[in-house]
């Protein structure tokens, strides 16, 4: 039987009375669109945060898209990110109009180099955009004041860091707003897509609230730009209810077992996951680096186990991004990175017994190399 770098299904197994518990709940009351368990999970991812204001979404996509919206960007606007993250971060940036700008990131932590930052900024620029990747934060003290420096807006992408901290702050409550993604294999994952966009601020809530919804407050009347129809699913919404009650629990699942593979692969030339000064790493997934990775991969099917390439095709090297005028060889760390890593198999429910089996399998292949 073949491992699988992510599987849902000795989870569900331990909380599918809850899950199916989740589905009547919805089904029983009355209400499939946006009732109270899209209320109440709002209010509770809220809290979870200590802000005030959780919009729940359909997707993590649309949770950039529609956060970028509400905080003043569109068409023209230059907005600042990087390279070396899922596509869909660049995809939201793009589907508004905007133009997004590229840095490099670090070769230690693969996160935004936040020293280059300063000279990508341009008298277009109105946004900068971290990408808190893998489980663990950008260095945010610098953007912080390059924001109030040049009047920019911040939006943190916050697919892969549910929970995690940056010297004590939570990821998300950094900026003006934060966009969480949803899908299942996230730390904090549904049975299906959804995403939901944070902030503090009062008028930025307001405007997403109109924007997932078309544009209306009030309904069948459009009251300001035409919006989307971008609603976080009901039955969504009531299964990240119950599963946000134990996102610590998640987390610190996944935290043993990045905790099990420095133990069983800490002395072998792999270069494990480092967590950067002042983070707390939530290990969304484990990716490991190493010169003859292709060859590691390819002598790994014997063992029949799947891992993935986090990510094998740097986004300004995509032909959708063409447009962004952006050749191979500009962003040399996020190329070089993409040539070495891999990820390792990291859930909460991985076993004990099957990450014995990985690390064995991973070691015999690198040795022998």
């Amino acid at each position: 039987m073949t491992t699988r770098v992510w599987d849902y299904l000795r989870e569900y197994g331990q909380e599918r009375d809850d899950i199916l518990d989740a589905v009547e709940t919805v089904f029983g009351s009355g209400t499939l669109v946006m009732g109270d368990s899209v209320r109440g999970f709002e209010g509770e991812f809220a809290r979870y945060h200590g802000v005030p204001h959780c919009v729940g979404v359909d997707n993590g996509t649309n949770a950039i898209k529609l956060g970028l919206q509400a905080l003043g960007i569109g068409a023209g606007d230059e907005v600042i990110t990087v390279s070396n993250t899922a596509a869909p971060t660049v995809v939201a940036i793009d589907a508004l109009g905007a133009k997004p700008v590229f840095v490099d990131v670090r070769a230690d932590d693969f996160l935004m180099d936040t020293d280059q930052v300063a000279a990508a900024i341009t008298p277009r620029t109105r946004a900068l955009l971290p990408v808190h990747l893998y489980g663990q934060c950008v260095e945010m003290a610098p953007l912080e004041e390059l924001a109030r420096k040049h009047d920019l807006v911040v939006l943190e992408d916050c697919a892969q860091a549910h929970g995690a901290r940056h010297h004590g702050r939570l990821a998300g409550t950094m900026g003006n707003a934060a966009a969480f993604s949803f899908y299942p294999t996230k730390v904090l994952g549904a049975y299906g897509d959804g995403g939901a966009t944070i902030t503090a601020d009062d008028e930025v809530a307001a405007a997403l609230r109109r924007l997932r919804y078309y544009g209306m407050e009030d309904r069948y009347y459009v009251v300001t730009t035409p919006g989307h129809n971008s609603r976080l699913d009901e039955v969504q919404a009531e299964i990240l209810r119950r599963k946000l009650r134990r996102l610590d629990a998640y987390i610190a699942g996944r935290r043993e077992v990045a905790r099990r593979y420095v133990e069983g692969l800490g002395d072998t030339d792999l270069v494990l996951p480092r967590t950067a000064e002042g983070n707390e790493h939530v290990h969304y997934v484990y990716v490991v680096r190493h010169p003859k990775r292709d060859e590691i991969l390819e002598a790994l099917k014997a063992y029949d186990i799947e891992l993935n390439i986090s990510y094998p095709w740097p986004v300004h090297t995509m032909t959708g991004f063409a447009h962004l005028g952006y050749r191979t060889g500009d962003f040399p760390v996020t190329e070089a990175l993409a040539g070495e890593i891999f990820s390792l198999p990291m859930y909460p429910a991985l076993s004990p017994d099957l990450q014995d089996k990985i690390i064995s399998a991973v070691r015999n292949v690198v040795e022998t190399l």
